[in-house]
């Protein structure tokens, strides 16, 4: 039973009836009308309640929840709960995790590797909407487990908009990307923090991001895997961060020759999140728990046996950047403070 196929009125094509093929409807719990809610894949802790529930501290983009917005929230047990989006946005990504949890097309290595473990959907309390409880994605916290995350998320794709959607989205999509370095490079950095030793933050605002030119994203990544505070950059993380074996390049390498093969999804709008440990890689030298990660699938579509050409060219684009960082920076360790 597809989502088209639960009683309700006919609409404009949606993300999901646009796809009713792989994304089949398996007990996606609506925001719209709870009475769908189960789960598929229970999580194996109680559901939480609003007292141990709290923003991600490390969170560099997307809404924040709070008071008066909906947003992702942790229980400090390793799991991240993320609401799902108005209208069909969110049923479609519970959808996708759904259909790309199981297919069997899809190498272990790579879902477990590079895409957050999906457990589910939970309906939970929220501070925006007091006793009118939400669902939410569970998935993996990615970022747990990492003493000070240094994080960065990064949006991928030249063209942020699905097939077939509406003319307006169409606009506002286009008018975002053509006044940030997505049409220019392939992608733009969605929000950044740095923690350097010492335990100061570099984070900017998102408006200083969505003004970066090309030059502005080399410094920003560079910026990343450097040691010191303020808006300094001396790139001494970047052999252990960005280079090396398991280092950011290297995954993403992986994560490429993934894109050059598989037709099965298109992933517009979709983000890589950069995440390591900067205590562990300022003290050893070494990588610290580096981590690659795409999140964000609201807007996946079916690949009808295409390649992902948008994706794969802005991840080519990220390559590019990384690797001559990585190419002009001495190896040499990092060391502590």
């Amino acid at each position: 039973m597809t989502l088209q196929s639960r009683g309700r009125k006919q609409q404009t094509p949606s993300m999901i009836s646009r796809f009713p093929d792989l994304f089949k409807f398996r007990g996606v719990v609506s925001p719209r009308n709870h009475r769908f809610f189960h789960h598929r894949h229970p999580p194996p802790t109680p559901t939480p309640t609003m007292s141990d529930l709290r923003p991600p501290e490390h969170q560099v983009a997307g809404h924040r929840a709070s008071a008066s917005k909906l947003g992702p929230v942790v229980d400090g047990s390793g799991l991240f709960y993320k609401p799902l989006q108005a209208g069909d946005r969110g049923e479609h990504e519970v959808a996708f995790y759904e259909a790309f949890s199981t297919h069997p097309a899809v190498p272990p290595r790579i879902r477990d590797t590079f895409f957050p473990r999906f457990h589910g959907t939970r309906l939970l309390p929220t501070e925006a909407r007091p006793g009118e409880p939400h669902p939410h994605l569970v998935l993996d916290d990615l970022l747990a487990g990492l003493e000070a995350p240094s994080v960065a998320d990064i949006k991928i794709g030249a063209i942020t908009w699905p097939p077939s959607s509406p003319e307006p989205y169409v606009a506002k999509c286009l008018a975002k990307d053509r006044g940030t370095t997505s049409v220019l490079l392939g992608f733009r950095v969605s929000g950044v923090r740095v923690v350097a030793p010492g335990g100061a933050v570099w984070s900017p605002e998102r408006p200083e991001l969505k003004a970066l030119d090309t030059a502005g994203v080399r410094r920003v990544l560079r910026r990343y895997v450097s040691s010191v505070s303020g808006e300094g950059v001396d790139c001494a993380l970047a052999a252990a961060v960005y280079g090396g074996e398991g280092g950011v390049l290297s995954q993403l390498l992986e994560l490429k020759a993934w894109f050059e093969e598989q037709t099965l999804f298109h992933f517009y709008s979709a983000s890589i999140l950069l995440g390591y440990d900067a205590n562990a890689v300022s003290s050893t030298g070494v990588g610290g728990g580096v981590r690659v990660k795409l999140v964000d699938f609201a807007h996946v579509a079916e690949g009808d046996g295409v390649i992902d050409h948008n994706f794969l060219g802005g991840l080519c684009s990220l390559i590019k950047f990384i690797s001559d960082i990585v190419s002009e920076t001495p190896e040499k360790p990092a060391t502590g403070p």
